[in-house]
């Protein structure tokens, strides 16, 4: 199983260098994939419930060019309060100058508020989100028209930089809704809010839904220490990929402390591995 880390990106007067700090010590520790939040106008305070300060995607390009290796992704871009255009030229742009290393997580929201305030439609928020990635596929194949959609459509025009290779798509959520999504257009899956046990049986939903489809599945859980309890963490991790888990994205917490938790948690992984009873950053 794949460990991951999922970047602090929820408090409005941290350092921003500080994430390419902590993104160039997970790849040093091994962590498979970085993820950052996102939020354009939420209705309250940046924090616990809303993450996103930095807009995910530029700060994806900056993290890109600090690494070498380790994958970046959103956990989840808000599709439908954004043009799927605009989206795919970035994504695609990320794609080129990062050597291949990202992962595009979407999501189709859920505070009404935040829709309202950027002027998006709360109701087709599903339906726009399934198009959208559709319309970002035929993109990122074909590069010409025409696309023909409910929401979105072109006749002509040029699309580039097309990808030289294949950009993941993962999306998120653990409602039925969500899974028949995942089933249907994901590369990756990712649920949240999740013990082992319903980890397992929210996979079998979605793994009896894929027609034959390659979906790979993950989820994702708060560490925030204290320290004396990364053997309990670890714990949990595999106790994940027991369940079929073939990645884990852990966020570590406010800013300070960070890093040091990141890396315990790291280091006690590897201890279990090297004993026969733990997972891998590797």
């Amino acid at each position: 199983m794949k460990l991951q880390i999922i970047l602090p990106n929820e408090a409005a007067g941290a350092d921003p260098r500080r994430l390419a700090e902590l993104a160039g010590q997970a790849e040093a520790l091994g962590y498979d994939t970085a993820w950052l939040p996102d939020h354009i106008l939420p209705p309250g305070e940046y924090g616990p419930v809303y993450g996103g300060v930095l807009e995910p995607l530029v700060t994806m390009g900056w993290l890109a060019a600090a690494t070498t290796r380790i994958r970046f992704g959103t956990s989840v871009l808000v599709l439908p309060m954004r043009s799927p255009f605009v989206v795919a030229k970035q994504v695609a742009t990320l794609h080129g100058l990062s050597g291949g290393r990202i992962t595009l997580g979407v999501g189709i929201g859920w505070d009404e508020r935040e829709f309202t305030a950027v002027g998006a439609d709360f109701r087709s928020r599903a339906a726009r989100t399934d198009e959208a990635i559709a319309l970002l596929r035929h993109l990122f194949r074909s590069g010409r028209g025409p696309f023909e959609g409910r929401w979105y459509g072109f006749e002509t025009g040029v699309f580039e930089p097309r990808p030289d290779g294949p950009v993941p798509v993962m999306t998120g959520g653990v409602t039925d809704a969500a899974l028949r999504r995942a089933a249907r257009y994901a590369d990756v899956w990712q649920g949240v809010g999740l013990d082992p046990t319903a980890f397992a049986e929210r996979l079998a939903y979605l793994r009896a839904r894929t027609d034959g489809r390659t979906v790979s599945p993950g989820t994702r859980i708060d560490w925030h220490g204290p320290d004396s309890t990364v053997g309990e963490a670890v714990r949990t991790a595999e106790a994940f990929r027991a369940a079929g888990a073939e990645h884990l994205a852990v966020h570590f917490g406010d800013p300070d402390g960070y890093a040091r938790r990141m890396t315990a948690f790291a280091r006690a992984s590897r201890r279990g591995q090297s004993d026969g009873s733990g997972v891998s950053t590797a």
